[in-house]
């Protein structure tokens, strides 16, 4: 059997850092062809003395002969900058691309190895949020397949399995309601980020436990569920599941449900989406019923995280509306990661910058770039004047 040669794009971050690991674990079925990461230089040389990929691509120029000297004399190729990151991504060696790059700057490499015909094991959401019906146009124009590496996504693609489309009545993605599960806008408006950062089943980067804290990740997941499997907004639906066992579910028109269930651990999709259509033996930790002897689920609370919300009207308002809501998220994000701004006040710039930026009913992908730039743009002002 032919070794998979895979493209980590976002390599040293918590997905591509867990995604090397399943490598290593199955050295006769997988070998590196390409790891990508921004700034941790560092961590990028470690990864390629020990993977020796064909290349690596180090977005930030600055680190490029950090990165040069090391690694030149060990035969693997150096690149940098986005320009560099967006050609590499096309390279016709590769087998499969893990898109794990966080945020909208997954965007264009995600499209660049579509258009090569490369298959794209996809851990960027945003990718989806921000520009999801053109990103799946051109994978169905190229028969490129897009396997989800989101535990939500995962789980509703190996619940549709063997299922017509036709049969398919709403999909069902579970939240874990985050570390503030029950709180209320009085205890919310004090919350500082080493808390928010204290997520209770999963281990995240920074930027994705945040969006798990506000719920705006499940009107992420929402948006990209649409797009990933072809669905109209009316047949998705939130449910809080405290215990992250139920990964998400399908509900199909004669009233059946399909869960997938597993222990709240980031490598099982990521294996899958690397092996498939293949599943992989492993030694990860068993779900057992007795250590879990109730499951419970309750509505999402709206009202008080509101970015649900937001997202829910974005998702059917369409256009370019989520792409704007995106990147004013990315930029609030930021801000609260650096102590700029409140957890509730990040909802408030969102909101404002939706109403800002124009609505695109029908953008093409210049749009999504320019209304990404002056969102973030109208988002950082807002951040700016805000004291706290």
């Amino acid at each position: 059997m032919n070794k998979r040669k895979i493209a980590i794009f976002g390599s040293t971050g918590s997905i591509g850092i867990q995604a090397l690991d399943v490598i290593a674990a199955h050295p006769e079925r997988f070998c590196v062809e390409v790891l990508t990461a921004q700034n941790n230089a560092d961590l990028l040389i470690e990864q390629a003395l020990k993977f020796k990929p064909n290349a690596v691509v180090i977005g930030n120029e600055e680190k490029y002969k950090q990165v040069k000297d090391v690694l030149f004399d060990k035969g693997i190729k150096v690149f940098a900058g986005a320009k560099s990151m967006v050609e590499v991504a096309s390279w016709n060696s590769i087998d499969m691309m893990l898109a794990a790059i966080m945020g909208f700057a997954g965007l264009a490499p995600t499209m660049a190895a579509i258009e090569q015909g490369i298959p794209v094991a996809l851990a960027n959401k945003e990718t989806l949020v921000c520009a999801g019906d053109i990103v799946m146009a051109a994978a169905a124009r190229k028969n490129v397949p897009v396997i989800p590496v989101d535990s939500e996504h995962s789980a509703i693609f190996q619940c549709l399995l063997g299922e017509p489309m036709s049969k398919l009545e709403k999909v069902i993605l579970t939240a874990s309601g985050g570390p503030f599960l029950g709180k209320k806008p009085n205890f919310l408006i004090n919350v500082k980020k080493d808390h928010a950062l204290q997520h209770p089943n999963w281990s995240m980067g920074a930027k994705i436990t945040i969006d798990s804290a506000t719920l705006m990740n499940k009107g992420l997941e929402m948006i990209e569920a649409r797009w990933l499997f072809g669905l109209k907004p009316e047949d998705i639906e939130v449910v809080i599941h405290p215990q992250s066992i139920i990964h998400s579910m399908v509900q199909f028109v004669d009233g059946s449900l399909k869960a997938q269930m597993g222990l709240p651990d980031m490598k099982l999709p990521i294996q899958y989406a690397l092996g498939f259509p293949d599943r992989l033996q492993n030694d990860f930790p068993r779900f057992n019923f007795r250590n879990y002897p109730s499951l419970t689920f309750e509505q999402p609370d709206t009202k008080t995280f509101r970015n649900l919300a937001i997202a829910m009207e974005a998702m059917y308002k369409g256009g370019n509306a989520a792409c704007v809501m995106n990147a004013a998220n990315e930029e609030v994000v930021n801000a609260f990661l650096k102590n700029r701004i409140g957890f509730l006040q990040m909802t408030e710039v969102i909101e404002e910058t939706m109403v800002k930026i124009p609505f695109v009913e029908k953008p093409t992908l210049h749009d999504y770039y320019e209304c990404d730039t002056a969102a973030r743009e109208h988002a950082a002002s807002l951040i700016n004047s805000i004291v706290i």
